[in-house]
């Protein structure tokens, strides 16, 4: 089982990043996925989350209108995409899978600097 981040890096306050994470090794299509954030001295907190089918999504309050969540089932692979983006956006960026019952699966993260 693996999940894999990619497209973090470095942004000046107000610009853009799209977030991927690749999924392989179970069966993708039958797991809700989210993003989640670490920031230094924080705990992890929900950022967005979308079901199975991506019928459903849902956002923390402090990016709703600015980042979207989607999915390809047929790639399997969840995104996120952030506009606006904040100082206080900077965290660790980690994609999770998770299902009903069984185990939930993290990927490593990967880092976004929000800075000018």
């Amino acid at each position: 089982v693996q999940l894999v981040e990619s497209g973090g890096g470095l942004v000046q306050p107000g610009g853009s990043l799209r977030l991927s994470c690749a999924a392989s090794g179970f069966t993708f299509s039958r797991y809700a996925m989210s993003w989640y954030r670490q920031a230094p001295g924080k705990e992890r907190e929900l950022v967005a989350a979308i079901t199975s089918a991506g019928s459903s999504t849902n956002y923390a309050d402090s990016v709703k209108g600015r980042f979207l969540i989607s999915r390809d089932n047929a790639k399997n692979t969840v995104y996120l995409q952030m506009n606006s983006l904040k100082p206080e956006d900077t965290a660790v960026y980690y994609c999770r899978a998770r299902r009903t019952v069984g185990p939930d699966y993290w990927g490593q993260g990967t880092q976004v600097t929000v800075s000018s």
